[in-house]
């Protein structure tokens, strides 16, 4: 067997000296210039999101059992807030549509504007309000609302059942049970200009216009699209408030119990 000839001692040297391929021009500058695409992409992601959270849509949660059983605690909207966006810059841009009877709103709170409410529309300005033995009567019409409405109570409560009442009931804003006794007139309420009258669908569990007042037009946040999803009441989730941490809470809960939670039947369903 031969053995293995000897490389020239040169020819060893010239490989192991070879020189490192040349960086190519540029190279940091390329990668910097990556990396700021990227950035200026987020961020161009978290404007529009920005945008369309604070002019076009905005998520909202139902904390309470006042909507039921159109609208259940846990459920979580997508509310348009152009659709009725009549006053400011989008009012001369954009069409709206005026608000009607029977529409659902979302809106903030008028005794506590931090807070947000969502309940039906049943008097517009100008028309005559009266509840007669939970019978909603508009311009002395009777109402149809057996899509909706529901009575869960046995009880019966004068003021709650029979509106305008005199009665006095200890849940009433007294700046609304000021105001609210000029504006009767042969038992009717008046809703005054640019006010709306609003009561939930379980209207014997709802806090509402006969509680503390009108809807100021203004207050108005929008009209809510659908259900993106639902989850079910669980002990273990804090009740609900407007701070930003119970919210987070809430949330989180939710989102680590999906398949367990969630009422699948509910999810994208219209709002109406």
């Amino acid at each position: 067997m031969s053995e293995p000839t000897e490389q020239p001692p040169t020819a060893t040297a010239a490989v192991a000296e070879a020189p490192a391929p040349a960086k190519p021009k540029h190279a940091d500058s390329d990668y910097h210039s990556g990396w700021f695409g990227v950035a200026q992409w987020l961020a161009g992601v978290v404007v529009i999101a920005v945008f369309v959270m604070t002019f076009i849509v905005q998520a909202f949660e139902i904390p309470s059992e006042s909507m039921e059983d159109t609208l259940l605690i846990g459920d979580y909207l997508l509310v348009d807030k152009i659709d009725y966006a009549s006053g400011g810059a989008w009012g001369h841009i954009l069409p709206y549509t005026p608000v009607k009877r029977g529409d659902i709103i979302v809106f903030r709170y008028p005794v506590n504007p931090q807070q947000h409410f969502v309940k039906r529309v049943i008097g517009l300005p100008g028309d005559r309000v009266r509840i007669a033995n939970k019978q909603v009567f508009v311009n002395g019409q009777p109402t149809d609302e057996k899509r909706y409405v529901v009575f869960k109570s046995a009880s019966r409560d004068p003021f709650r059942d029979d509106f305008p009442n005199p009665q006095y009931p200890a849940a009433i804003d007294p700046k609304w049970w000021a105001q609210m006794r000029k504006l009767v007139e042969r038992g009717e309420l008046i809703v005054p200009s640019g006010h709306y009258f609003a009561l939930g669908d379980n209207r014997d569990e709802s806090l509402d216009s006969r509680y503390w007042g009108f809807v100021p037009e203004e207050n108005i946040v929008g009209r809510p699209l659908f259900i993106y999803w639902s989850v079910e009441k669980d002990s273990a989730i804090p009740e609900y408030d407007e701070s930003g941490s119970v919210k987070l809470t809430r949330f989180l809960y939710a989102m680590t119990h999906v398949f367990k939670e969630t009422r699948w039947d509910r999810t994208f369903r219209r709002v109406k």
